[in-house]
């Protein structure tokens, strides 16, 4: 059964949009990764904060890549929220084994507010330095980590600095998807959007800045409301006239997803995260969700000879363009993940589709509602 041809013509707009930004994308990416990177001259003392919750995938590997980084000095901070915390053995441990380096913070906090700045309010309380590097506990960095995230806050027009990051250690379909969602979608747009200065951007999963800046506008319990503070800290200094500089350095985040349920849990947080931070953006991303499109196109059209192919040709392009990006960024594991990627786009138009609407969210077994503005409210009930 076909459909009016008016609206199939009006579903192929995402099919040549998306497919034109894929393309866009590749030669935004050969761009950067040909940027020369900072040089490391400035290393002032620097205080890493890591906010715990749980023992997460390889846990000990992650957080012992930034107790043996190669720089002069600095301090990494392991801060808890509850006493009680499964981790809390572990990080004792490290802090035992590097005692010049780890501090251990822990204080018994519910569950109120955005939780990974609980922790961090947490952690600024023992925090020794100017200097902020702030890293999530599922991240491992390599050596040079601390040297190139530092180096650009050289110059002070610049309020943060943001390094690349993606999903490794993919060990079932679940984590595929979530390999793909960061690896071959997310970071070629971080990209794209740093080059092109389409919209404003922090990355807090890996972050630098002063902490000067971060009392100038509010300090880190004023973002304690907010479902995306890293966005929100962003958007705040880049309101004050400070920069952002975006190196290319890649963290590893280990992906940890026993099933298809629980990526799929976390995927529509995820665009929810996306639509707080930025909800005109997010709501246009549709015009580059090409394959979807073409798919709904090509069964408008009943299936056409056509129709089919313009599915398959937008099928190709995105996982061409997607492996040319992976491979300018030296990403083999994404490069394996590839054939589920259809797959992986068509999910993601629900998931769009279900974080246009949703207005509660799930942090830690507990239940929020999201308002406008990205702010939370927490709700009494427990998920």
């Amino acid at each position: 059964m076909t459909v009016a041809p008016s609206l199939t013509h009006v579903l192929l707009i995402p099919v040549v949009s998306g497919s034109i930004f894929s393309l866009l994308t590749v030669v935004t990416t050969w761009l950067f990764v040909r940027r020369a990177p900072p040089r490391p001259h400035f290393q002032p003392p620097v205080t890493v904060l890591k906010p715990i919750y749980g023992v997460d995938r390889e846990l000990r590997h992650n957080l012992e890549s930034f107790c043996t980084q190669d720089y002069p000095d600095y301090q990494v901070v392991l801060s808890l929220q509850r006493p009680q915390d499964p981790a809390l053995p572990l990080l004792r441990e490290l802090e035992a084994r590097y005692p010049e380096r780890v501090t251990v913070v822990v204080a018994d906090s519910a569950p109120s507010m955005n939780g990974k700045v609980q922790n961090m309010v947490i952690g600024l309380g023992a925090a020794r330095h100017e200097y902020l590097v702030v890293s999530d506990s599922d991240a491992w960095a390599p050596r040079d980590y601390l040297r190139t995230m530092v180096a650009p806050l050289a110059d002070a027009r610049l309020g943060f600095v943001c390094s690349l990051y993606r999903v490794s250690g993919a060990r079932n379909v679940a984590e595929k998807l979530e390999q793909l969602s960061i690896n071959a979608d997310f970071m070629p747009s971080v990209i794209f959007t740093y080059l092109t200065h389409a919209a404003t951007f922090c990355l807090g999963a890996s972050i630098a800045f002063r902490r000067s800046d971060l009392e100038a506008v509010g300090g880190m319990a004023a973002f304690a409301d907010y479902l995306v503070e890293d966005h929100e800290l962003g958007r705040r200094l880049h309101a004050r006239g400070l920069g952002v500089c975006l190196v290319p350095l890649r963290v590893d985040l280990l992906a940890d997803y026993a099933s298809f349920g629980a990526w799929w849990t976390h995927q529509v947080y995820w665009d929810q995260n996306t639509r707080a931070a930025n909800a005109v953006g997010f709501a246009l991303t549709v015009l580059t969700r090409a394959v979807p499109f073409a798919a709904l196109y090509a069964l408008a059209a009943g299936l056409s000879a056509a129709a089919v192919g313009v599915l398959a040709a937008a099928i190709v392009l995105r996982v061409a363009t997607c492996a040319l990006v992976a491979l300018q960024l030296e990403d083999e594991e994404t490069l394996r993940a590839l054939p589920w990627l259809p797959l992986r786009d068509l999910l993601a138009l629900v998931s769009w589709a279900l974080a246009l609407t949703r207005r509660s969210f799930v942090w830690r077994g507990h239940r929020f509602r999201l308002a406008p503005g990205g702010r939370i409210i927490p709700r009494d009930e427990t998920a």
